[in-house]
């Protein structure tokens, strides 16, 4: 579907509101109209010519509605030139009146339709936002690796804006200027088809110089966008990572590389708004250069044919203020086209996002899965990052209640491997079974409802203890939550905070140490209470004293459960039933820890490292 398509679609995904604003819009195209030709009839009072009684007559309507118009025209003429007969001043001021009252109605009626078109454009902004949003938490993880995450947010909010123009644009575009060409067109033939014929022939002029700035804003309004997006992961990386760049002295490098970022991004907005700046003032000279070549073709008709015009100088001057008129919508439609370019471009960084593959696919059938009782297996599983595989025929099994360790060099696939059993990311070749049910057939809802994982980095979020612990589990009660916190050791120190459970830890958990927002995690995957847990080197980056307090944790979490644990501390692991040791992504050692010692082979090089190889 084409962009422009797509809007236009969503937009009137609102049949009501849309239907309001175009309503609006038409009856302020018609006032707008009135306002002016209400005063073409009074013109021939003020200014009479010498046969001014002989052309005033009362009018007949011919009952076709084609005669209408000429009726409703000439029979206000005839009433304006009797008043004002009668009492000029009073005719005057009724024509006051009643282009006062035009004006008033012509204005309501542009209100009604910014009024409710205010809640059309927000309403299509939200529902992008959501889609976006939704979008990007159903991503893969792979995308996140290979995508900026400031990109995905510039999506969210510059080319979003665009979208809200053009909601606005699409609207004016086809349901109110077109109206409003129409009508004033109709006005103009109705008073002189031979200047109207004569002014259309100037006008494609401007038409076509506006279509080439169009296509030339597109290109750099993308541009722009896509600068924008670097320019905000620029600013993320630079908050982010604020003390390594205090630390190493690295201020007027960071300086120095987000300048250089910021100055291209100024540099393609200025670009962008002197092409969209340059249309309004271009279009108005155009029209003004237009409006001078029929003021004298028009007056050259007037003066040529004297007496004998059917075209006379109240006309003349009705045409004039109605052409002005046209040419507003004219520029209005080459307005809302170059917000429409913006716009295409921007929706198709948006359709970017929305239509990038998900990978990780639900079953069509998916199987209920119950509690485990037997086993999770991995079997010959091969995985690869794009064309580079990094984990090659991979088999192993975990029986329920039993612990199984992952060690290994960096970068030997650990962190992969146990990314596969909640599928972050699906396998290339093999299957990951769950008692014996490949988990692609699984809801993956479901699989997930099984799995608790604590990670390395603990992930909390800008809120309170309570409602981080309880994440995921929104129906746990406060004594529920108690519980999970006083088995993962951080009771203690909550009951401490100012507020305790209703403590907001700031973002990311930055009010906590490392072992306290640890132990929150830890609570978190306690109170999930889930069959199967993944420990990610959840003790790695801690301190001494920290890591006992979450090896205590963690201990009591995995009393009992099926758990798969990432080790970067062996001494974490001693106990485990089973060690499993990867190389370039291939297991070349396995069995406890007392027998990988004996090996003296991989296990027993990196425990002499470390020093446990009692």
């Amino acid at each position: 579907m084409g962009s422009t398509k797509q809007i236009y679609h969503m937009t009137f995904k609102y049949k009501g509101t849309a239907a309001l604003v175009i309503f609006y819009n038409l009856l302020f195209v018609i006032f707008n109209l009135i306002s002016l030709v209400l005063f073409v009839p009074f013109l021939q009072i003020i200014f009479p010519s010498g046969e001014a009684k002989e052309e005033v007559i009362k009018p007949v309507f011919n009952g076709r509605f084609t005669g209408l118009f000429d009726y409703m025209s000439n029979g206000y003429e005839y009433f304006m030139y009797t008043m004002a007969e009668d009492n000029p001043k009073e005719a005057l001021l009724f024509v006051c009146i009643s282009v006062a009252i035009a004006f008033f109605l012509k204005n309501l009626f542009r209100y009604g339709a910014i009024y409710h078109q205010s809640q059309l454009r927000m309403a299509v902004v939200r529902d992008v936002r959501d889609s976006l949003f939704t979008k990007a938490l159903r991503l893969p993880l792979s995308f996140y690796t290979e995508e900026r995450k400031g990109d995905l947010m510039s999506r969210m909010q510059s080319d979003v804006g665009e979208i809200e123009i053009a909601v606005v644009a699409i609207l004016e575009l086809i349901y109110r200027d077109p109206f409003a060409i129409i009508l004033n067109i109709a006005a103009l033939v109705y008073w002189s088809p031979e200047l109207t014929l004569f002014s259309f022939i100037l006008l494609p002029i401007s038409a076509l110089i506006i279509s080439r700035i169009g296509k030339s804003l597109k290109r750099t309004a993308q541009q722009g966008q896509e600068q924008m997006g670097i320019l905000v992961s620029a600013i993320e990386e630079g908050l982010s990572g604020i003390r390594i760049i205090k630390a190493f002295n690295a201020i007027p490098q960071a300086m120095g590389s987000f300048k250089r970022i910021n100055l291209r991004h100024q540099q393609l907005i200025t670009k962008t708004f002197r092409k969209k700046d340059l249309s309004p003032p271009l279009n108005e000279t155009l029209g003004a250069i237009v409006m001078i070549i029929i003021v004298w073709f028009g007056g050259s008709m007037i003066l040529d044919s004297g007496q004998e015009s059917r075209f006379t100088g109240k006309q003349f001057i009705g045409f004039i203020l109605v052409f002005s008129q046209l040419l507003r919508p004219i520029q209005n439609v080459a307005k809302s086209i170059g917000n429409l370019h913006k716009a295409k471009a921007s929706q198709e960084r948006i359709n970017a996002i929305l239509n990038a593959d998900e990978k990780i696919r639900e079953a069509q059938n998916p199987v209920r899965l119950s509690n485990l009782t037997k086993e999770i297996e991995f079997r010959d599983i091969h995985f690869k990052y794009r064309d580079e595989y990094v984990l090659r025929n991979i088999s192993f099994k975990i029986p329920i209640g039993r612990t199984l360790a992952l060690v290994g060099e960096s970068g030997s696939g650990k962190s992969t491997l146990a990314d596969l059993l909640p599928r972050f990311y699906d396998v290339e070749e093999g299957e990951v079974l769950f008692d014996g049910e490949n988990i692609k057939n699984v809801s993956i809802k479901d699989l997930r409802e099984h799995i608790g994982i604590v990670s390395q980095e603990s992930i909390l979020f800008n809120d309170s203890v309570r409602n981080n612990i309880s994440f995921g589990s929104p129906q746990a009660t406060i004594e529920e939550i108690q519980q999970a916190a006083k088995i993962a050791n951080a009771d203690t120190f909550i009951s401490e905070l100012d507020n305790g459970y209703e403590t907001n830890i700031g973002e990311r958990g930055n009010k906590l140490s490392g072992g306290q927002k640890q132990r929150l995690s830890i609570a978190r995957a306690v109170l999930k209470n889930p069959d199967v847990l993944i420990l990610d080197e959840a003790t790695s980056a801690l301190d001494t004293e920290s890591e006992k307090l979450v090896q205590e944790a963690l201990d009591n979490l995995m009393k009992d459960r099926t758990s798969l644990v990432i080790a970067h501390r062996l001494s974490t692991i001693k106990k485990a039933d089973e060690i499993i040791v990867l190389s370039k992504g291939k297991i070349v050692e396995r069995g406890t820890h007392e027998e990988l010692i004996a090996l003296k082979g991989t296990y027993h090089r990196l425990s002499s490292l470390q020093d446990i190889t009692s």
